[in-house]
């Protein structure tokens, strides 16, 4: 009887070094390469439960974030609307997020809306205000739309349209900081 174990050496098996592809049949008497493929897979398994965990959490948080998006921009607004659209800043990764609703009731986008800009930590429910802009009805939320810039966005020169469009709301400054 051959003592020395026989390993596949084609297909997907052969691009692994020799040590690594699994055995035909194991060794007399030693148990170190399933000792090996057992802490591999224990350590793997460990690695994806904490990923899982991890991405758990940090979804909890941006949720918790967004509904105190929601509450602060009903609260500067004084409208208790549900139909809100939120937007995150996904290209730098910070938690500045923009919430747009309806200055009146109506279809979402149907009237012109108020986005605000908020930023910072949820504390008691809500986020600080850093600066907002006003939409015409029907259009998107892009640079050539917004008018009436206030806070951050009129510091980041946001807005192009300087004088609201025909038919829009008299927009009121809404307070910046925390509600």
């Amino acid at each position: 009887m051959n003592d020395v174990p026989t390993t596949p050496a084609e297909g997907i098996w052969a691009r692994l070094p020799e040590w690594a592809r699994p055995l035909d049949q194991e060794r007399h008497g030693l148990g170190s390469r399933r000792l090996a493929e057992s802490t591999i897979l224990i350590l793997i398994g460990l690695f994806l439960a904490v990923a899982t965990v991890n991405d758990v959490v940090l979804q909890t948080h941006v949720n918790h974030r967004l509904r105190a998006d929601l509450a602060t921009w009903r609260t500067v607004t004084g409208h208790d609307y549900v139909n809100l659209d939120t937007e995150q800043d996904v290209k730098t990764f910070s938690t500045r997020d923009t919430v747009c609703g309806n200055v009146s009731p109506g279809a979402p986008g149907a009237r012109a809306q108020v986005c605000l800009m908020l930023a910072g930590a949820v504390v008691s429910g809500m986020r600080s205000v850093t600066g907002g802009y006003y939409l015409p009805q029907y259009k998107a939320d892009l640079r050539a739309n917004r008018y009436k810039c206030f806070g951050l966005a009129a510091e980041a020169d946001m807005c192009v349209l300087s004088s609201p469009p025909a038919g829009s709301p008299p927009s009121p400054p809404l307070p910046l900081g925390r509600p």
